[in-house]
């Protein structure tokens, strides 16, 4: 089968496409043929040398959807499913034809999304419920999602709005982005190329802050989420794509008696993702969210869907189609 595989960790140099010998299903993986799969700004950190405790060769990919093949009771031949987790980290990945899925990580997708938008699901959208879960979320808070059009900022803004949050506040950078996001039906986006986020935290919420965090971003970000977070309120980092410190003031966290706390999404158990997966699914197939996808790339382009991802910070999800 065709793969692209990480020959070394040393940028976009190390990576090619190969043949490689396609993997073999055994008594608790089947074999997918994968369609389409979501491409994550870890792909890049990890071809990039940024994740030392990865080895090579490595096949990349952490997450994808495609068709079960010689299935079983459970899920038959033909089935339609997701998946994500350790793949293109711990083994290997789904930027490949084939891909040998434990059981236990593969998800059914619901009829009304196909499988280019849902191989962007797996890990944006359960790190966002396990996340919102880990900060206390509930019917009624104010909940922060910044990176309006980021896997995590999206996810979470659209399952917080879809399970009742009060208010659900994202941000961005850019006007344009800003603009986009209105006319998508996300109100509630901070434009900080023209207002700064605490100012407009505070003016959208009455001063009241919020409730929930849920960072992907982290950097400057962590930062300004501290100065918003209402009483008791809760942080949960879940990525750095803006920057690996943050300067944090303890008086924020002291006085509003706030917690900070950081989200691993292969550190988590399958049976926490199934658990998340059964709640998705239910709002996917009842279209009370549904994911976004900016662009779509050709497998030979793999290459150039990470750097397009990394350097164009894109309104959406980035898809590699095979």
């Amino acid at each position: 089968m065709r793969a692209f595989v990480a020959s070394s960790f040393s940028g976009f140099t190390g990576l090619t496409l190969r043949d490689i010998p396609s993997p073999t299903p055994a008594e608790d993986r089947l074999l997918v043929r994968v369609v389409a799969a979501g491409v994550n700004v870890v792909d890049h950190s990890i071809l990039h040398g940024k994740m030392p405790m990865v080895t090579s060769p490595l096949v990349l990919g952490n997450e994808g959807a495609g068709i079960v093949e010689h299935g079983d009771t459970d899920f038959p031949t033909g089935t339609r499913v997701a998946f994500g987790g350790p793949f293109g980290v711990l083994e290997q990945g789904t930027y490949a034809e084939f891909v040998a899925v434990p059981k236990a990580m593969l998800y059914r997708v619901p009829a009304n999304i196909n499988l280019i938008e849902a191989a962007g699901l797996p890990v944006a959208y359960i790190s966002a419920f396990i996340a919102l879960e880990m900060a206390g979320f509930a019917a009624g808070k104010i909940v922060y999602a910044p990176g309006v059009f980021g896997g995590i900022g999206n996810a979470t803004l659209q399952l917080a709005r879809a399970l009742g949050a009060k208010q659900v506040i994202s941000s961005t950078a850019s006007s344009e982005k800003a603009s986009r996001a209105h006319a998508a039906g996300f109100d509630h986006v901070i434009d900080m190329s023209t207002e700064p986020l605490v100012a407009a935290v505070r003016r959208m919420t009455e001063d009241y802050g919020v409730d929930v965090v849920v960072d992907g971003l982290s950097g400057p970000i962590l930062s300004a989420s501290l100065s918003v977070l209402a009483t008791q309120g809760t942080i949960v980092t879940v990525g750095y794509s803006a920057g690996r410190e943050a300067n944090i003031d303890v008086t924020n966290l002291i006085w509003k008696s706030g917690q900070i706390k950081g989200f691993n999404f292969l550190l988590e158990t399958p049976e926490r993702w199934e658990l998340a997966w059964e709640s998705i699914q239910s709002l996917l197939a009842k279209e009370e969210i549904r994911p976004i996808v900016d662009q779509v790339f050709s497998f030979e382009e793999t290459a150039d869907a990470m750097r397009y991802l990394v350097e164009e910070r894109p309104s959406g999800r980035v898809i590699v189609a095979l």
